[in-house]
């Protein structure tokens, strides 16, 4: 009698969950020339907004899956600051103000830029709701991706050869088994792979202060006149009212009507007070204006929570599915975009069997140290806005109201690296990592800054090969899908013998010679080998000679 294995039908990976992570998981998968079958209960991405920063390392990876422009193109209009601006209300008076660049300053920024610049692709605010849709609409294109939105995952078990995976349609019931050669779990923070295995969250679930501690309350809504009677002249990405008797937030989605309002969550369960939150926005405003919900999602602020596990045997879990955020920083979808860039091409790498036994366990030795860390950043940041001091006479017209806001000014004024944070963005490094060649001290981890080093374990730094600052121009846009061999010098007539055991090995590897005095400099040595996922492996000024040793290495044989 046949079993449902043998009417299976088949993938190389199979993805549940079909949000961002999962999403771009596929199509690095797809650029790697590996299939892959993407299952999402909802039958299409959620217009519900949730985080709106893309930061300079997300926008790198949507540079090399070819739409980083189609992204900049959403959000905000192009000329409307980025700024965050807090205010007792609208109608009185502005604390602070953090002053940062529109989306054609950015442009104009990067096309003024050194050559030796390590920010190609600026930090870029637009909706995760509105990108979704645009990575929805660019995985279809992909040849290898097999979308499978309104299925919902209902089995998940590793056999001796792969992961069988039971689903079900959710409009016809219709139930079908898939065999896939590994899974993928990116399915959130209530994640069903994460339960099968029984894998826990290990943290912080919660953070006792007087705001964004504990439950909130996302709400959706369209105020049709809040710019134009309320905010004219007052134009930011994200305000914050601050006053004694009302604490809130507000995030403008396209600059004109739609808005994301961040509340305290008052009400017991699941219900929500809905005439409760309108009424906080009119307070904010101080008029009552016309205001339409359309939307309300409950989370709690303060959490910072970290699987236990990544991975077990076939089966790996990547965004939400292993840490779970508070939203300051916006670290939570790029720190799963990330994991999906240095998961894909090991995954890659095991189906196409030219990784090494052990590449698959170094990606939760890579990226759960980054979890934490990032995790542990973000609800720092989140205590830092518990700690505003709000004295009684804040909102006050009087002359100890006024020195209370220029107080209160001076504090807030100092939040700035929340919205920044580069070290963060840019500053992943894997330097225990078993696949990494150690060679050199790395910079001390620095949530702010970035420092642009060779040393083997972090993102390889960026310069531009021209005058222009277009498509071409970057270091990164000449970079292989597999490895890479950045020679910035001559020395040594060695480089054939790594082609060959390469090629050998099957190993994708390509040798790339840039004359440049100024990237020499920067890196110190004349040769790097980059990892598919844009981390530098190995470096030296001559390839060594027992390159069949060094190729074992960064792909996980030894």
């Amino acid at each position: 009698m046949n079993s449902p294995a043998d009417h299976a039908q088949r993938t190389s990976v199979a993805i549940v969950g079909g949000g961002p992570v999962g999403l771009l998981l596929a199509m690095f998968l797809d650029r790697h020339g590996v299939n892959s079958t993407v299952f999402n209960t909802e039958s299409s991405a959620r217009m519900h907004p949730k985080g709106s920063t893309h930061n300079s390392r997300t926008m790198e990876h949507y540079r090399r899956l070819g739409f980083a422009k189609r992204i900049r193109n959403l959000g905000l209009p192009m000329d409307h600051p980025t700024d965050v601006a807090y205010f007792t209300r609208f109608n009185e008076w502005e604390l602070a103000r953090l002053p940062m660049p529109s989306e054609t300053e950015k442009r104009l920024s990067v096309a003024a830029s050194s050559p030796l610049d390590q920010v190609p692709e600026p930090i870029h605010r637009a909706n995760q709701m509105y990108v979704e849709q645009v990575l929805l609409e660019e995985a279809a294109k992909r040849p290898r991706i097999t979308l499978k939105f309104g299925m919902k995952v209902i089995g998940v078990q590793e056999e001796c050869d792969g992961v069988r995976l039971d689903a079900i349609d959710v409009s016809t019931e219709a139930q079908s088994t898939w065999k896939a050669s590994y899974l993928a779990g990116c399915d959130g923070g209530r994640s069903f792979v994460r339960g099968v295995l029984g894998v826990s969250y290990e943290g912080f679930e919660n953070l006792r202060q007087a705001f964004f501690g504990g439950r909130m309350v996302s709400t959706y809504l369209r105020a049709p006149t809040l710019y134009r009677d309320h905010l004219h002249g007052k134009r930011a990405w994200q305000y914050w009212i601050v006053n004694p008797t009302l604490r809130t937030a507000l995030v403008p989605l396209n600059g004109d009507d739609e808005f994301l309002l961040w509340s305290r969550d008052e009400t017991p369960g699941s219900n929500i007070d809905e005439a409760a939150i309108v009424a906080i926005l009119r307070q904010c405003t101080g008029a009552d204006l016309p205001v339409q919900v359309l939307a309300h999602a409950k989370w709690t602020a303060g959490v910072a929570l970290v699987a236990e596990k990544f991975a077990q045997g076939r089966i790996l879990l990547a965004g939400d599915a292993v840490h779970l955020f508070t939203p300051t920083g916006g670290f939570g979808m790029n720190t799963g975009v990330d994991d999906a860039a240095n998961l894909a091409w090991k995954l890659a790498a095991a189906v196409q069997e030219w990784g090494g036994k052990n590449l698959l366990a170094s990606y939760e030795l890579e990226r759960k140290p980054i979890a934490q860390r990032n995790t542990a950043a973000a609800r720092e940041l989140a205590r830092n806005v518990g700690l505003v001091p709000i004295p009684p006479e804040l909102d006050k017209d009087s002359p100890e109201g006024a020195h209370a806001r220029v107080e209160t000014g001076a504090f807030l004024s100092t939040f700035g690296e929340e919205y920044a944070s580069l070290g963060v963005q840019l500053g992943a490094r894997y330097d225990s990592s078993p696949i990494i060649v150690q060679d050199g001290q790395a910079p001390d981890d620095d949530l702010a800054n970035y420092v642009p080093t060779s040393v083997p374990g972090g993102r390889a730094p960026h310069f531009w090969l021209d005058k222009g600052r277009e498509e071409g121009s970057s270091l990164y846009d000449h970079l292989g899908v597999g490895f890479t061999l950045l020679c910035l010098n001559n020395v040594g007539f060695d480089v054939d013998a790594l082609k060959r055991a390469a090629k050998a090995r099957g190993i994708p590897l390509k040798v790339l010679h840039i004359d440049n005095s100024q990237a020499l400099e920067m890196y110190g040595v004349g040769k790097a080998l980059i990892r598919p996922d844009q981390h530098i492996c190995w470096r030296g000024d001559t390839v060594p000679e027992d390159v069949g040793a060094l190729l074992d290495t960064v792909t996980g044989a030894r």
